[in-house]
């Protein structure tokens, strides 16, 4: 199970907590599209429990288009650096 919750103070956090799979995609993009264009979102996944493979290429896509992940657990920085790797 997913939760979202935002805060705003100078910038946009939306703080992940439990499992993000394929099917949350959609419901963080769209979150996303909902706010200012000039915001900086930054995603705080300190309770990210597990992400599946979906998941990991559209953190990795939300980090190359300027978002911060901050407090990103291990294992998921690992395999975004290993996908992102890969496709170079």
């Amino acid at each position: 199970m997913l939760r979202i919750q935002r805060a705003s103070n100078g910038k946009v956090v939306f703080r992940v907590s439990g499992r993000i799979e394929a099917e949350d995609v959609a419901e963080l993009r769209r979150l996303f599209s909902l706010e200012c264009s000039a915001a900086k979102i930054t995603l705080n996944l300190r309770d990210l429990v597990l992400a599946d493979c979906d998941a990991v290429d559209f953190l990795g896509a939300c980090e190359a288009a300027g978002m911060t992940l901050d407090d990103c657990p291990r294992y998921v920085r690992k395999w975004i650096d290993q996908r992102r790797d890969k496709s170079k």
